[in-house]
């Protein structure tokens, strides 16, 4: 059965989760104040927001030290602090240290003023994006000579790919001329024929990453024939150049590992191309093997020497099945004929005794119905002058001449007078 718990040890247990997780004991969160109260307890409860969510905040009255400056809403922030779940309310927030103005509120403004601008001169469109190249072998690099971003880019490429060539074109990416000295990084190595180009940096305040927000340097990625990877910052930073670029890495080491393959990946998969391609060699060789075996056989059995040779069987048994079947048809026939002569003569004499009796049965039913017999009876056989048989006496009228056959000759007679008789009918 699964165990039950309370709602408290629950949020509690989520607040122990919170607590692990090292990047929420101490996060920087920038974004827009709104929602703002000073509590008369001198606590200060406020929510930050951006264009696609919020975060509920407050700053304890022991940590108004950390904010040197009238808080307002409508301020951009920069909140450093912790996030925590409040057990209570089964909520988390941020628990504030430190709040400062993001320098940000200008720079900000400026900022979004020029993404949205570039945007609508479609120079984000995805049509315009060059597919980064799979197998790099001039890698140009444009960002500080020294600090850890260059450092990550060689030693990870240098990593999955010993044989790459690298090219740094070291440049300011901070403070004054620094658009400019991007810009020249870019179209040097585009001028080189490099296979790709990474521009980036590590990490910092807007107002550090802000060379990375020229619409020079924009413009410079967005003309480049070579493809770009733009690695500047933090994962959470987002400038105009990783919006302009072909491809956007979180970090310099994510864009080294997005544009050096791996030889050792590359090499296994060859390796199992190989094997692959060997397989499938045998496995061809040993199918053509067997088709070659098939056709020898089948050569064999249609060569024309065997071929004569079975036709030649082929008649020996076809000439034996015929004769044999020709005795048999003969025999057969012989019997048949046996057989039918012997039914006809039965047929015959059958026949002959059937129509005797029939013809004896014949003539006595004739006898029985000769006139002449019945005349020799003591019947007689009248009829009119015409010949017609008188067998009514409504076939005679007084005075009709009637002649009346007897057994040795004919009476002539008129009729005198006419008596129906009724028959009796039974029932």
């Amino acid at each position: 059965m699964n165990n039950i718990y309370t709602v408290g040890q629950v949020n509690a247990y989520i607040r122990s989760m919170f607590q692990q997780d090292f990047l929420l004991r101490r996060v920087s969160v920038q974004g827009e104040v709104s929602n703002l109260t000073y509590h008369r307890s001198g606590h200060i409860y406020f929510t930050i927001k951006d264009e696609s969510a919020a975060i509920s905040c407050v700053m304890f009255a022991g940590d108004r030290k950390g904010l040197a400056f009238a808080m307002k809403s409508g301020d951009r922030v920069v909140v450093t602090g912790s996030v925590e779940v409040y057990v209570r309310d089964g909520r988390y927030q941020l628990y504030a240290k430190k709040i400062e103005l993001a320098g940000a509120g200008l720079l900000y403004e400026r900022y979004l003023a020029l993404k949205a601008e570039l945007e609508e001169m479609g120079m984000f469109a995805r049509e315009y994006k060059q597919p980064i190249p799979a197998y790099v072998r001039r890698l140009g690099i444009v960002t500080a000579p020294t600090g850890a971003a260059v450092q990550d880019i060689r030693n990870i490429s240098l990593r999955r790919n010993p044989y790459i060539q690298l090219i740094l074109f070291p440049a300011l990416v901070q403070g004054d001329g620094a658009a400019e000295s991007i810009v020249r990084g870019i179209e040097t190595l585009d001028a080189l024929g490099v296979d790709c180009i990474i521009v980036g940096r590590g990490g910092g305040s807007i107002e550090d990453l802000w060379a990375f927000n020229e619409e020079i340097v924009a413009r410079a990625i967005f003309n480049c024939r070579t493809p770009i990877i733009s690695a500047v910052g933090h994962e959470t930073d987002t400038t105009i150049a990783d919006f302009v670029a072909d491809l956007r890495a979180p970090t310099p080491s994510a864009a080294a590992e997005l544009a050096v393959c791996d030889v050792r990946e590359m090499l296994r998969r060859l390796e199992s191309g190989r094997q692959h391609l060997n397989a499938g060699m045998r496995a061809n060789l040993k199918s053509a093997r067997n088709r070659l075996d098939a056709a020898a056989s089948r050569w064999k059995y249609l060569s024309p020497e065997n071929q004569i040779r079975e036709k030649r069987q082929r008649l020996a048994d076809l000439e034996i099945r015929m004769m044999d079947r020709t005795e048999r048809l003969i025999e057969e026939r012989r019997r048949s004929c046996d057989r039918y002569a012997e039914l006809l003569e039965q047929r015959s004499s059958r026949s002959l005794d059937a129509a005797n009796h029939r013809l004896e049965i014949l003539i006595r039913r004739l006898d029985g119905l000769s006139p002449v017999r019945k005349l020799s009876q003591g019947y007689a056989y009248v009829e009119d002058r015409n010949g017609v048989n008188v067998s009514s006496v409504h076939a005679a009228a007084v005075g009709d001449m009637l002649q009346i056959r007897v057994t040795d000759g004919v009476i002539g007679a008129e009729v005198t007078s006419l008596e129906e008789q009724r028959r009796e009918t039974d029932g």
